[in-house]
């Protein structure tokens, strides 16, 4: 009997192909790619016996095997399974319309200069004094958890009070800021830090924890870096580097408090 293609079995494969060529990038970018291609050869392997050769026995304990290997799997990955349900949450058409959903909400909530030029006179400040700081402005997606990692504070964002944790001699000097609801809610919080390897060599441990963040969250990351003095934002996985005051100011005017 022939064998029919149509398009059907034409977009079966091409979206395999898809979900294979994610995976690859996704296992890459986490320094996986041994697992990857180790899984990948079993599940070649156990197709050609269970479904080409047939053997019954064989095929029945690879088959087994699948059932654990595949839980064992999303307990090892899923950081990444996160990571990938993450993104398709904040693709741009889900974004608009959770925004459209949160409108309403919003309206009384603007953010006006009140709640901005502190941030950005701090930052200025100890951009110029050379004092390194990692502030954490949350959006959508809560980071309580982030929140409880470092010393709660829930104080209204005033520019001393920024300019004063962050002091050299401070005990939450090294740890990351947040900024929630137009309040400061912690600080000295430890952040997911990314392995990336597209991250400049230049750039330390407080633009990598930033784009940690930035990559799991859809928060905007404030960095003073300590050896330049530069100011940079890290948001949705992007980095951009050697902000002035205006543009720094014009990324957190933007409904972001």
């Amino acid at each position: 009997m022939p064998l029919e293609f149509g398009l059907k079995d034409f977009i079966d494969i091409f979206l395999v192909a898809l979900m294979l060529f994610y995976c690859y990038k996704v296992m890459k970018e986490s320094r996986s790619l041994n697992v990857f291609f180790g899984v990948l050869i079993f599940v070649v392997f156990w197709l050609f016996v269970s479904q080409i050769l047939e053997m019954k026995l064989l095929g029945s304990i690879l088959d087994k095997l699948v059932s654990v290997g595949t839980l064992a799997l999303i307990i090892l990955f899923q950081e990444e399974i996160r990571n990938f349900f993450f993104t398709i949450g904040t693709h741009r058409q889900v974004e608009s319309l959770l925004k459209l959903i949160r409108r309403n909400k919003k309206d009384n909530k603007k953010t006006n200069k009140d709640d901005i030029m502190p941030i950005v006179m701090a930052c200025m400040s100890m951009s110029k004094q050379k004092v390194g700081a990692l502030i954490v402005i949350e959006r959508n997606l809560p980071l309580n958890d982030i929140i409880r990692s470092g010393e709660l504070i829930d104080a209204n964002i005033n520019q001393r009070l920024i300019e004063n944790i962050f002091f050299k001699n401070s005990p939450l000097h090294d740890g990351a800021m947040i900024i929630s609801k137009k309040r400061i809610k912690a600080a000295g919080c430890i952040l997911p830090v990314s392995h990336s390897m597209d991250i400049p060599k230049e750039l330390g441990l407080r633009h990598r924890a930033a784009k940690g963040i930035s990559q799991e969250t859809d928060a905007l990351a404030v960095i003073v870096s300590e050896e330049t003095g530069n100011i940079s934002v890290a948001y949705k996985d992007t980095f951009h580097l050697r902000l002035s005051a205006e543009e720094l100011e014009r990324f957190l005017t933007e409904d972001r408090l």
